[in-house]
């Protein structure tokens, strides 16, 4: 067996009237969107879904845009990205930000009411239209968008 893939799921697993905690983040929920019986195998019978490859480029992107918007945010200014693409809005100003921004330690969590599930997840980033309106950033998603709006 590979050190990369084990197959036998152990924890976080759903068991519909316990009391335990089934936390269930946004990527798996797009797993069960992609494919039902792919969720069923790995979250009710611990047949786990063979690990994709690293994405180093997307990690180094992630931190650097992270990084950049982190001074706009603590300048309260707008990033030439968000000029460019018209978007009225400046990165949000929180003391919760590098919680929100951390999905494996903290995140955001929201429990759906009488039942034992937790959805979980993590943000890149919060900007704050003049408003009040907040806009959830997904770095890998916003320049997807971009790439195809310059075509």
């Amino acid at each position: 067996m590979s050190q990369y893939y084990n197959p036998q799921r152990t924890r976080n697993m759903y068991e519909k009237d316990s009391e335990k905690e089934f936390r269930l983040s946004r990527g798996k929920i797009d797993n069960f969107i992609a494919c039902p019986r792919c969720f069923y195998l790995d979250r009710k019978l611990e047949v786990a879904q063979p690990p994709g490859y690293p994405f180093s480029l997307n990690s180094a992107v992630d931190k650097l845009l992270k990084k950049e918007f982190d001074i706009h945010r603590a300048n309260g200014t707008t990033h030439p990205l968000m000029k460019k693409y018209d978007i009225d809005a400046v990165p949000l100003s929180h003391e919760k930000m590098n919680e929100w921004r951390d999905s494996l330690r903290a995140g955001i969590t929201f429990k759906v009411d009488g039942e034992n599930i937790v959805i979980t997840g993590g943000v890149d980033d919060v900007w704050v239209k003049p408003d009040g309106e907040f806009i959830i950033v997904d770095y890998q998603q916003a320049v997807s968008v971009a790439d195809k709006l310059r075509l």
